[in-house]
């Protein structure tokens, strides 16, 4: 394979990710400040919109598959970027919830789209190693556009941050126009009562003779693999919302140190998560290293909880800790669950797989803030060790499940009978 298409994968990659980045820092005060929506609605209306978001990865993911998967990432890229544009039109509580449910959509269906872009690109041996390079990008991009974000918060001007959202919008945009640019890749069509049996693969991914829809849902052994995937992600809400609340409400370090370990987050994946996924080739090595990553995640959480009560700079100095040993976890953590996400899929439903593995990434980032919140502030240090303790369950528990995954994709591959399973 030539180095253009990994290229181009990365320069669409980096795009959307500068401005995910202006929107990540600025989205809530011009909710608020500008469109004047009271912050609990804000925050309700986008709950409802990445809910909503969730539940259409699979089936655009799927239609990623039957229409190819090149088309379908422009065309969600373009839908990204009409919704930040709707995001400036947008006037009250319904049309925010309803636009938001648009780009939360364009968004899930546009990750599971692009997995299958590149699973249809890239070698199999070749994947983890370029999702590395384009989580570094991202990282790369999140703090480019975060720094342009910071513009227009110190401006603090309804124009400044109508510029941000613009931003955004032309970002997917160029994003589409990257991505239009790579070689197409072929979809794989709905069978047909009449030629159902003769597509041995189809079938034994999981349709019946009649070519049902979203074998993904029916099937359970990458369900459970996906489930404890979801579980390992609950480390999502930490540095965005845990650690800031924790930081003020419990220690006395610094307010600003929030914003401090955000940055360490940042550019550590920048960095290293290239190098940290290059032990990853396959699923025995991808368990070795999610094991490892739950050890790590709740070595974390200890250090975590020793801040509890601690002066400012001793206080700083354990939370700094902590979050080296947090980035470290989920650069782990991320490059085993790619390869087990490529690995146990089906090469012919690939975008629907990957948007219902996915979907992990929505149910942390909506229910993780609700669960860790209650048991860091609620429980204190009890509530880190108890979050700390999940982590090396379900990576532990991640070996049996993907050796129950592995032996049913061996089977449907065969062409035995496996629905039931």
């Amino acid at each position: 394979m030539t180095k253009r298409p990994q290229r181009l994968l990365a320069l669409a990659q980096l795009a959307n990710s500068v401005g995910d980045g202006a929107y990540y820092v600025t989205s809530a005060l011009y909710f608020t400040q500008v469109v004047g929506l009271a912050p609990a609605r804000v925050g309700l209306g986008l709950t409802l919109a990445w809910a909503v978001g969730s539940l259409v990865g699979v089936p655009l993911g799927r239609l990623a598959d039957r229409r190819g998967p090149r088309g379908t990432s422009v065309l969600l890229a373009l839908a990204t970027s009409a919704a930040i544009v709707c995001f400036l039109l947008a006037q009250g509580f319904v049309p925010f919830v309803l636009t938001a449910a648009v780009y939360a959509s364009a968004q899930s269906g546009l990750a599971a789209a692009r997995q299958a872009l590149l699973a249809g690109l890239v070698p199999a041996g070749q994947r983890t190693g370029l999702l590395a390079r384009l989580q570094s990008t991202s990282n790369g991009g999140l703090a480019v556009g975060a720094a342009l974000g910071g513009l227009a918060l110190s401006a603090g001007t309804a124009a400044a941050y109508r510029g941000v959202l613009a931003l955004d919008a032309l970002c997917f945009l160029g994003c589409a126009l990257l991505l239009l640019r790579l070689p197409a890749v072929t979809g794989t069509p709905t069978p047909t009562s009449g030629t159902a049996t003769t597509l041995t693969a189809t079938t034994a991914a999981g349709t019946d003779a009649g070519g049902r829809r979203f074998a993904v849902l029916r099937d359970r052994p990458y369900a459970v693999v996906a489930l404890l995937n979801t579980v390992l992600l609950l480390r999502l809400p930490l540095l965005s919302l845990a650690l800031p609340l924790w930081i003020t409400e419990r220690t006395a370090a610094p307010a600003w140190l929030a914003s401090g370990l955000f940055v360490l987050n940042t550019l550590a994946v920048t960095l290293f998560q290239v190098r940290a996924a290059r032990a990853v080739t396959g699923l025995g090595t991808a368990l070795r290293v999610l094991r490892r990553s739950g050890l790590v995640m709740f070595a974390s959480c200890a250090v975590f909880a020793l801040s509890q009560g601690r002066s400012a700079w001793p206080a700083a100095a354990i939370l700094i800790a902590g979050a080296v040993l947090q980035v470290v976890a989920e650069m782990q953590q991320s490059a085993g669950s790619w390869q087990l996400s490529f690995d146990l899929a089906p090469a012919e439903r690939m975008g629907e797989y990957q948007g219902f593995f996915g979907t992990g990434v929505t149910v942390a980032r909506t229910l993780g803030p609700l669960m860790v919140t209650w048991l860091l502030l609620g429980w204190g240090t009890p509530g880190w060790l108890l979050l700390g303790a999940v982590m090396p369950l379900a990576a532990y528990a991640m070996g049996p499940a993907v050796r129950r995954a592995a032996g049913h994709r061996t089977r449907q591959e065969a062409g035995e009978p496996v629905l039931a399973s």
